[in-house]
C-alpha cells in the first residue's frame, strides 16, 4: 500500500484507535491463505469486542473507499474478496 491511508482527510472523523486496529489487521492478514481468513476474522471479531471496537456501516464504507485509493491491484483484489466474505 502506497501512502498512509490513515492520514487521508476522508477518515479524519474516525477514532484513531479504530484506524490503528484496522492497520494492525492489514499487517496480520497479509500472508494468510483463503482457508485461514475465516478463523482470522472470527479471532479479530472477538478482539474487537474485547476492546469495545465496532464500526458503523458508514465507517466501513468510508475506510474501504479510502484504503482502495492507496492500494495496489493485488491489494484491491484482496479487499474485494474480504468484502465478499463480510457480506456472507
Amino acid at each position: 500500500m502506497t501512502g498512509n491511508w490513515m492520514d487521508d482527510p476522508a477518515v479524519a472523523h474516525i477514532a484513531k484507535s479504530k484506524l490503528d486496529f484496522l492497520q494492525s489487521l492489514v499487517f496480520e492478514s497479509q500472508s494468510l491463505s483463503k482457508e485461514q481468513m475465516m478463523p482470522f476474522f472470527m479471532a479479530i471479531a472477538k478482539r474487537g469486542m474485547d476492546n469495545h471496537i465496532s464500526f458503523s456501516t458508514d465507517e466501513v464504507e468510508t475506510i474501504t473507499a479510502t484504503i482502495r485509493k492507496y492500494s495496489t491491484p493485488e491489494e484491491l483484489d484482496k479487499i474485494d474478496k474480504l468484502m465478499k466474505l463480510r457480506k456472507k
